[in-house]
C-alpha cells in the first residue's frame, strides 16, 4: 500500500523538481492500492508541484455534443477518468472553458493558462493549451496509460495541418460563460474515415519517443509511466510525418529508419 511519501519519493526519483507545468494522464487502477486511495493521490500531486502548474484534462467530448450542445463547466463532469473528475471539486481548481477538450489546473498562473478556450474551433486549437505545453517546456505524464490517451499529439497534427483528422462540418455548441450567459461555438471534431479512433494509431511512435529521449519509463505506485517533453514530442512528429503527414493511419508500423537521423542529430 502506497503513501503519499512513497508516492513523493517517486516523483522526485523521475527527476520532477516541483516547479514545471505537467499535464497528467492517468489511470487509478494501474497505481495499485493507496492509502487513503485517489484522494491521496491527488494530495501528493498537488502538494508536489505547488510551485508549478499541475493540469489534468477534463475532456466531455463522451457528452458534449449537438445532441446534448450545452457545455457548463461547473457541471459536467469529466469524460476520462476518475482521478480528473475528483480534481475538478478541489478548492483552487480552475477548468478551461473548452465545450470538448477541457483542461484543469491549480498551481502558478492556472486561469491565465487556462484562458481563452472557449474561442476555440478544433479539439486541440494552435495556441490553445495543449499547444501552449511546448512553449513553456511543458512535461506530460502518463500514469498507467500509453500514448493512444497522449491528447498532446492530436495537438501536435493540428499545428502540423495533417490532412483527414477533423470533420468537415463543425458542431453548433454552447459554452456557459462565468457570468451565466452563452457563447454559441463552431466546434470541429476529432475524424477519419478509415480510423475511427485516431489516438489509438499513436502507440506507433512509442519506440520513436524512446530513442529520441522524447519519452522515459518511469513508475508511480505500481504504474508503468511515461514521462514526456512536449517539446521534443512535437519535434519527433514532425519528423516522422514529414514524408507522408498520414503515416499513423496509413502505414501499419513505422520503420526505425524513419527517425534515425533525428535520434543521431
Amino acid at each position: 500500500m502506497y503513501t503519499v511519501n512513497e508516492l513523493t519519493k517517486q516523483l522526485a526519483n523521475m527527476g520532477l523538481h516541483g516547479t514545471e507545468t505537467i499535464l497528467i494522464h492517468s489511470s487509478m487502477k494501474a497505481i495499485g492500492t493507496v492509502e487513503g486511495g485517489a484522494d491521496t493521490v491527488l494530495d501528493a500531486l498537488t502538494a508536489y508541484f505547488k510551485n508549478g502548474l499541475l493540469l489534468f484534462p477534463t475532456h466531455t467530448w463522451g457528452t458534449i455534443n449537438e445532441q446534448n450542445p450545452v457545455y457548463n463547466p461547473a457541471k459536467e463532469p469529466s469524460c476520462v477518468g476518475l482521478l480528473t473528475n475528483l480534481f475538478l471539486k478541489r478548492n483552487g481548481v480552475v477548468r478551461s472553458l473548452h465545450p470538448t477538450h477541457s483542461l484543469a489546473g491549480i498551481g502558478e498562473n492556472a486561469a491565465g493558462y487556462l484562458a481563452g478556450e472557449e474561442n476555440c474551433n478544433t479539439p486541440c486549437t494552435p495556441g490553445g493549451c495543449y499547444d501552449r505545453l511546448r512553449e513553456c517546456g511543458g512535461k506530460i505524464l502518463l500514469i498507467g496509460v500509453g500514448h493512444a490517451r497522449n491528447t498532446f499529439i492530436h495537438s501536435v497534427e493540428e499545428v502540423l495541418n495533417v490532412p483527414n483528422r477533423l470533420a468537415d462540418m463543425p458542431m453548433k455548441l454552447a459554452v456557459v460563460m462565468p457570468d451565466g450567459s452563452r457563447k454559441t461555438v463552431y466546434m470541429r471534431k476529432h475524424y477519419n474515415p478509415q480510423q475511427p479512433h485516431i489516438s489509438e494509431d499513436f502507440v506507433k511512435l512509442h519506440q520513436a519517443f524512446l530513442d529520441c529521449q522524447a519519452a522515459r519509463e518511469v513508475a508511480f505506485g505500481d504504474a508503468a509511466c511515461l514521462l514526456c517533453d512536449a517539446k521534443r514530442i512535437f519535434e519527433v512528429v514532425r519528423h516522422v510525418l514529414a514524408p507522408n503527414p498520414q503515416c499513423l493511419v496509413t502505414e501499419p508500423s513505422i520503420d526505425c529508419a524513419r527517425w534515425k537521423e533525428l535520434c543521431d542529430a
